[in-house]
Formats: structure tokens, sequence, C-alpha cells
């Protein structure tokens, strides 16, 4: 991947899809544990695979190396092992039939890299640095993490709650003025426990049309 090369930014539904994750380490585990977070049925390949990826619920494991028939099927591969040479291979193997295909921490073999994220309900932050200084984005996410409480997830809620309201209604929601509304101090409402007033200038925005 060339240094100076733009990344597209997408968010990848993999629900009830498979996924592969070629690795058995703490790093294996933690993308493991990101794509059942999203829904995805994973398998893990590696010869020696940590109890806590084995003991993880609805996970196949199977404790041998890597083949590439194993990506038969197979929506997205992460790889995370100690072998340039096995991140290569899966790499190639996945080009080859058009899989979307990571490598941690190496990027020459990603076709995707992976953002460091938070979440608060469906709100989701994401940090990235197109895979040139993971630490980074991590140390990122972390400022972002103690700065973004709960309220955050409250006000989302109360926005798309309201936003299928008026769409059942009839109500074009592109063309109201959601950004006047945040910036009216909306979130330090609900911060404050005074949703009733946010409700209030939501509801202004239709009357306003």
């Amino acid at each position: 991947m060339p240094i100076d090369e733009v990344l597209y930014p997408v968010n990848l539904r993999v629900s009830g899809y498979r996924c592969l994750v070629v690795g058995g380490g703490r790093v294996a585990l933690n993308k493991l544990d990101g794509l059942l977070e999203a829904g995805a049925q994973v398998r893990v390949v590696a010869p020696e695979i940590i109890a806590e990826i084995q003991n993880r619920p609805n996970v196949t494991v199977d404790r041998r190396p890597y083949q590439s028939d194993d990506l038969v099927g197979v929506r997205l591969v992460i790889t995370a092992t100690d072998s340039a040479e096995v991140n290569a291979r899966v790499y190639r193997d996945a080009e080859a039939v058009g899989i979307w295909a990571n490598s941690a921490d190496d990027l020459d073999n990603c076709s995707f890299t992976l953002p460091s994220k938070m979440r608060r309900g469906h709100l989701m932050i994401t940090c990235s640095t197109g895979g040139h200084s993971p630490a980074l984005a991590q140390w990122l996410r972390r400022r972002f993490q103690s700065e973004i409480g709960p309220e955050y997830e409250e006000l989302l809620s109360l926005l798309s709650e309201h936003r299928e309201q008026f769409r059942a209604a009839g109500v074009s929601t592109e063309n109201l003025a959601w950004q006047q509304a945040l910036d009216s101090g909306m979130l330090e409402m609900v911060r404050s426990g005074k949703v009733d007033r946010a409700r209030a200038l939501i509801n202004q925005l239709v009357d306003e049309l």
C-alpha cells in the first residue's frame, strides 16, 4: 500500500456472514471480539490458540496452519500472526478471489485497515491513521472516550426517535435544520436532564418548515 494513498472510509455490515481470523494470540482475540460484536460468524485458524479464544461462544476453532481453501465462503479475513510469510499468503489468496483482507500491523498485506473505535450505543467514533500509526489512533480514541459521555448516546436516541416519527408522518427529514437545533444547546439540555426541552426544540423544526 503506497504511503500517500488515500483510503475510502466505510462501515461494513458483517452480521450473519462468515469471517475468518488467522492467528490465535492476543491480537487475534481483539480482532475476533470486534467481529463478534458486529454479529459475524467467526472461524479461527492457527496452530496455537489461547484459551480465551477457545472459550468464546459461537466461534469455530481449528488448531492447524492456514490453508487456502479456508477462504471458501468467507466475507472477509483478518490475519494476526507473527509470520510475514503467512500474512502475505493470506493476502494474496484473498486478493485472488475478491475477499477483503486485513493484516494486523502489516500495511503491505491489507486491502482495508481497521480504525481505533469507541462506542456509545449506536454512536461509534473512529480514529484512523490509514494504518501508519495505530498507536496514535488508539491515543486519540482514548481522548474522545474520556470526553464523550452517555449523554451523547441519549441524544442520538432522541434524534433517531423523532426522525422516524417525522418520516412516518410524511415529513422529509432532509429539509429540517438539524444542525441549527444541535447548535442550540440540545446536548446540554440532555446532559442536565431537560429532555422535554430538547424534544420541544426538535418538534420546532417541523413547525418552522
